[in-house]
């Protein structure tokens, strides 16, 4: 600390630094600013505390707390980092308001009788991020094969929408319903079983992720323009997948044993999921669509009709 001549006193310094003496007290006595006392007891500032609080001002200015210009006093952050992490966390707050309102819209707008069943939805939803959360937590007890994360995250990126930033009521309504579904133990404990009964019959569940997925590249389109499931290129490639999988060759008695392996995809449950996965995500040609408009047409294939 400099000589008490070379000191400012906390009027002056509130004086070139735009702040109440009262805001700078309480500065000190949080150890923002340093002050040393005079002989008479007042508090003396160096010159450097005129710049310190021009920045603590400013951050105040934009939202920042203390802990975080805390760190940034400390040089424990840069001030890029320090905003980063105030936008970041202000995303997650709009992302939640955002909900709420369309939220409150979806009750709003929806008839007398609806409405309770809209109410109770939305609420044991509670927003976008939980609901998320809980839809991951679900596809991670129904795969009963063990893969590797970054699998499994490409398969969440198929299967699981992301929360729409500003979504609308309709999308809110959808997502709650899949949270509801994700808590179907039914639904659980079949596609478990499905996965198990498979696990056995798959060599190479890498392989045959990667074929099925290359079919529902395939198939996105014509889900995209809504056309009926039929016979065609996607649909080889999605048997193909299947049978290199699971050491056999595209035969009319091997897709009718695919179809009673693929069983579970075609639960009205399921179908009624990746519905509500695409109205949720807003996009009606997700992977899962592809995957049961592929299903579908096996079943045709092999002349079962819906």
């Amino acid at each position: 600390m400099p000589l008490l001549d070379e000191t400012l006193g906390i009027g002056e310094l509130a004086r070139l630094t735009g702040l109440p003496v009262r805001t700078i007290r309480f500065y000190c006595d949080e150890g923002i600013v340093d002050s040393v006392r005079s002989t008479g007891g007042h508090r003396r500032f160096d010159r450097a505390a005129v710049e310190r609080l021009g920045l603590v001002r400013r951050l105040r200015g934009l939202g920042l707390g203390l802990p975080s210009i805390r760190q940034v006093l400390d040089g424990e952050r840069s001030v890029a980092e320090a905003v980063a992490a105030e936008r970041a966390a202000l995303d997650v707050r709009l992302a939640d308001l955002a909900w709420r309102r369309a939220s409150l819209r979806a009750v709003e707008e929806a008839g007398p009788t609806e409405r309770a069943v809209r109410l109770d939805l939305l609420a044991a939803a509670q927003n976008g991020g939980a609901a998320h959360d809980a839809l991951t937590d679900f596809w991670r007890r129904a795969l009963a094969a063990p893969v590797s994360e970054a699998m499994f995250t490409a398969f969440l990126a198929a299967a699981v929408p992301e929360p729409p930033a500003d979504p609308t009521p309709t999308q809110v309504v959808a997502y709650a319903e899949l949270f509801a579904l994700a808590g179907d133990r039914e639904l659980t404990r079949v596609l478990l079983a499905m996965g198990r009964a498979n696990a056995e019959l798959v060599a190479d569940e890498g392989r045959l992720l990667d074929g099925i997925g290359e079919a529902c590249v395939l198939a996105r389109p014509m889900v995209q323009a809504g056309e009926p499931p039929r016979a065609g290129p996607a649909l080889d490639r999605f048997v193909a997948a299947h049978a290199v999988g699971r050491g056999g060759s595209d035969t009319p008695p091997f897709r009718r044993l695919l179809l009673a392996h693929v069983a579970a995809d075609r639960d009205p449950r399921m179908r009624r999921y990746w519905r509500l996965a695409a109205e949720a995500g807003g996009d009606p040609a997700t992977p899962g669509a592809a995957h049961l408009w592929l299903t579908d047409a096996l079943a045709r294939s092999v002349g079962e009709r819906e």
